[in-house]
């Protein structure tokens, strides 16, 4: 099979007329390793090999995009191509190929991730962890990386979701309102112990004015199938179970 033209292309392919009229696009990979701009004649059985060849380019150069939409760990981007439904074989020559070419790197990334969490979630130390985890970072690589987040920084990213909460708690206090903020601090991946340092500077007993407004929009509630004596023990029991308590 005779080449009777070749042209560069704006994607950096080039563009293979035949003489058959056909014309076929190939990377300059391709192009480099079967030495095209020098031969002129090739058979079937070579050109069967060298698109089979030019595939795992098209790979390549999907996982160099995937990886410039967004910083990915080994696992997160083996992940994508996958579903993608490449071939195995293909997904793996272009991993082995971004990791020997340093697009891939699961120390930078795990860096990268836990200081991006740090500074834009309320995310703490053990559910960064999970998460860089489950991305298919090695334990090793995150025990040694998640040192950054320090007690201190801990300690403060505590306080301010503890102030964000009793700001917009309107429902709850006492005990109530404590579990259930050292509940959503052990979720968010705070370690228990230093979130007891904190929370014990902080004043849960002061709740009149919620508990107020609780008890006018229970009584309301309730008045519609309550009344007297019943009404009011409904009332309370319900307070109570929100850890607050009204006198009148």
């Amino acid at each position: 099979m005779k080449i009777l033209k070749y042209k560069q292309t704006s994607n950096g392919r080039y563009k293979i007329e035949l003489e058959n009229f056909k014309e076929i696009e190939l990377y300059e990979e391709t192009i480099l390793k079967y030495e095209l701009l020098l031969k002129k004649n090739f058979d079937d059985s070579l050109m069967n090999e060298i698109l089979e060849y030019d595939k795992r380019w098209d790979v390549y150069y999907v996982g160099l995009k995937l990886l410039k939409s967004r910083f990915r760990s080994t696992k997160d981007l083996k992940d994508a191509l996958i579903k993608k439904e490449y071939p195995l074989e293909l997904v793996n020559f272009v991993i082995d190929k971004l990791l020997s070419q340093g697009y891939l790197d699961d120390f930078s990334f795990s860096k990268s991730y836990i200081n991006n969490q740090m500074l834009t979630s309320s995310k703490g130390p053990v559910k960064i962890m999970n998460d860089l985890l489950s991305k298919g970072i090695s334990s090793d690589i995150v025990n040694n990386e998640i040192k950054v987040f320090t007690e201190t920084l801990q300690v403060e990213k505590i306080n301010k979701i503890i102030k964000t909460a009793l700001k917009s708690n309107r429902t709850r206090g006492g005990v109530v309102l404590k579990n259930k903020i050292i509940n959503d601090l052990i979720v968010a991946g705070y370690d228990l112990a230093v979130i007891n340092k904190v929370i014990v500077e902080y004043d849960f007993s002061s709740n009149d004015d919620i508990a107020r407004k609780e008890y006018d929009k229970l009584y309301k509630k309730y008045s519609r199938k309550y009344s007297g004596k019943e009404l009011e023990l409904v009332v309370r029991r319900k307070l109570y179970q929100k850890g607050l308590s009204y006198e009148e």
